[in-house]
């Protein structure tokens, strides 16, 4: 292990696919240690993971960083937004848990949008509109679908909310995090109670909201981590308010995440509410905003196109009239839930490189589209794109980002931005400071800024057209077999 300047902190990254933990020298930034490991995610229209296996997965994870896990001082955990953890008396999962990408529950969701007062109505109450994703429309389908399972629930958690529970024994969540489930009311920051009589939730059953910079907890006994008893826990947060953090965020600066899914978000001091819906208007971790746009289809869908084609991701070629919209599992922006992929344009001579090139720019087009809608009216348009996650160091993401936005592109070099996030809010327990001031004096964001090239307009316009041509097929619902 190499030498470290101050205290150890662990930052935790459940993601749909793997939990990712990092050991992180509070002083400098530096990780001095990591482990990760997988987790399954169910295929179909529904997306499910056993909650016992992302507990397994940290288990592992903290074990690949050995000593120096043992000597760090904090912990904080990043998790997937939305998903539905149901848990009986005993504190086991009732069922699997539902996540973000289980469009199941759209039908739940149109019907709770109307029935309490539309779009409108809902953005000004809670910051945002219902979607598939959001949790209240997923204990909804479970209250219609699975009856028994509800009755069987006596605490209802978040990914990120399970695991700090197993750590602490008591059950909290962060204002981040609850901003995602459609029953956490922006406005007065707090539970919405006429929501939860709604959609026959007992208040009872949720976690306790920490504030920002509150401690969680403290780790009890009994557990297969390598920490030591009464090491602090942090109210950890959502990914994407954790990779916020991450990043040391100051408002008006754009993000554009691609990673299973997609998103574009931005730090705000204005409590957003689009009645469109097309944007989230979560709260951060640590007392701003951060509303966001989110696609459900971004680097796996590009890959499985790439797979199907027989072609290395990187394989693109310029130059194509085709038209590719990627929605291979639905999408939520824009709101499709019932869609499929749809490709248009071929001709006998277009090649497969040029159809990947067009999976790209459809899966790109639809967070661009959102970007004027994240941002205050007041940002300045010349500020570079950070473009993170898992899709930001290809050279096919940047040079299409890059394209169709017209703006530079930075791309910082840290890694892990989820976990690093979550560390920097580990670190502020110790220090006392904001985490994004940790993560800026940690200068997460360094890296190499691409110049800007003038937008394809012909393009977007293009995309723009297909899309609403097509949206009699989009919108259909799914035909039973």
């Amino acid at each position: 292990m190499s030498a470290a300047e101050g205290p150890l902190v662990v930052g935790v990254d459940t993601s749909t696919q793997s939990t990712k933990a990092l050991v992180v020298d509070a002083s400098t930034g530096q990780v001095v240690a990591s482990g990760q490991a997988a987790h399954t995610v169910s295929s179909g229209e529904g997306r499910e993971s056993d909650p016992r296996q992302w507990w397994d997965a940290l288990c592992e994870a903290l074990h690949q960083c050995g000593d120096a896990a043992r000597e760090a001082a904090a912990v904080s955990i990043g998790g997937q937004q939305h998903g539905l953890v149901t848990l009986d008396a005993q504190g086991e999962p009732v069922r699997p848990a539902m996540l973000w990408n289980d469009v199941r529950s759209a039908p739940q969701a149109r019907r709770l949008v109307d029935e309490l007062g539309g779009p409108k109505a809902w953005a000004e109450r809670t910051g945002s509109v219902p979607g598939a994703s959001f949790t209240v429309t997923k204990w909804a389908w479970l209250a219609e679908h699975e009856p028994e399972a509800v009755r069987a629930t006596k605490a209802v958690r978040l990914p990120h909310d399970y695991l700090t529970e197993r750590l602490t024994g008591e059950g909290t969540t962060d204002r981040g995090d609850a901003s995602g489930t459609g029953w956490w009311a922006s406005g007065t920051e707090s539970y919405d109670d006429e929501i939860l009589r709604h959609v026959g939730l007992d208040p009872a059953l949720l976690p306790r909201v920490v504030r920002p910079g509150e401690v969680a907890g403290t780790v009890r006994d009994g557990h297969d981590l390598p920490f030591s008893k009464g090491t602090l826990v942090a109210p950890g947060t959502g990914d994407n308010a954790a990779a916020a953090l991450g990043l040391g965020l100051r408002p008006g600066t754009p993000v554009l995440s691609l990673g299973t899914s997609g998103t574009v978000y931005a730090v705000t001091k204005r409590r957003p509410a689009d009645p469109t819906g097309t944007v989230a208007g979560f709260a951060d971790a640590h007392g701003d905003w951060l509303p966001l746009a989110c696609t459900l289809n971004c680097t796996l869908a590009v890959d499985r196109v790439a797979a199907l084609l027989g072609l290395d991701r990187e394989a693109v070629e310029p130059g194509t009239a085709v038209t590719l919209l990627p929605f291979l599992d639905g999408e939520r922006t824009p709101n499709l839930p019932h869609a499929s992929g749809l490709l248009h344009g071929l001709r006998h001579d277009t090649t497969a490189g040029q159809i990947l090139q067009a999976a790209y720019d459809g899966a790109v087009h639809s967070l661009l589209g959102a970007l004027d809608l994240v941002l205050d009216e007041d940002a300045d348009r010349s500020t570079p794109l950070l473009l993170i996650g898992g899709g930001a160091r290809g050279t096919a993401w940047q040079q299409t980002v890059r394209r169709l936005s017209g703006r530079p592109v930075q791309v910082p070099q840290a890694k892990e931005l989820v976990a690093l996030g979550a560390a920097a809010q580990a670190a502020g327990l110790l220090t006392g400071e904001d985490p994004a001031s940790v993560a800026r004096r940690w200068n997460t964001t360094a890296g190499p800024v691409l110049d800007a090239v003038p937008r394809d307009d012909e393009t977007l316009d293009r995309i723009a057209g297909v899309l609403s041509d097509a949206a009699p097929l989009l919108e259909g619902a799914p035909r039973t077999r």
